[in-house]
């Protein structure tokens, strides 16, 4: 991997870092937002894009990065923020988060796995949507 970009997700926007090269951006977390991220990430020829959990709002980021042929790699928040515990970067910053995305991913080499089809990512969400509701029973 020589170049990883780091994207930090949130509800309205994506805060994206490069590695190496440290440029990072902004979009919006939109369609169209992300439209603009894949034209600025093809040129660059991205290894892996990696994106932390937010409890859905980077889903049609990742959609729309694995459409566009990027790998892509949903990282755990948590694992992210004990990488920056551990180099002492204890600023949170949106950009710095980013940085330390792409930075964590560069270290540890996550295994990269396909996305799961239409129909399963289907099937899971009803099949978790079953689960909180027997749960709420």
């Amino acid at each position: 991997m020589d170049i990883v970009v780091g994207i930090d997700v949130s509800k309205d926007r994506l805060d994206v870092a490069v590695a190496p090269s440290g440029s990072v951006f902004q979009v919006e977390n939109t369609q169209a937002g992300i439209d603009d991220l894949v034209s600025r990430l093809q040129p660059l020829g991205a290894d892996v894009v990696a994106l932390e959990a937010t409890g859905g709002f980077e889903t049609v980021a990742v959609a729309g990065l694995s459409a566009a042929g990027f790998a892509v790699v949903v990282v755990n928040p948590a694992q992210v923020r004990a990488y920056a515990n551990a180099l002492g970067r204890r600023a949170k910053t949106d950009a710095i988060d980013a940085a330390v995305i792409a930075a964590y991913v560069l270290a540890t080499r996550p295994e990269l796995r396909p996305l799961k089809d239409a129909e399963t990512q289907a099937l899971s969400a009803l099949v978790a949507r079953r689960r909180q509701i027997v749960q709420m029973i």
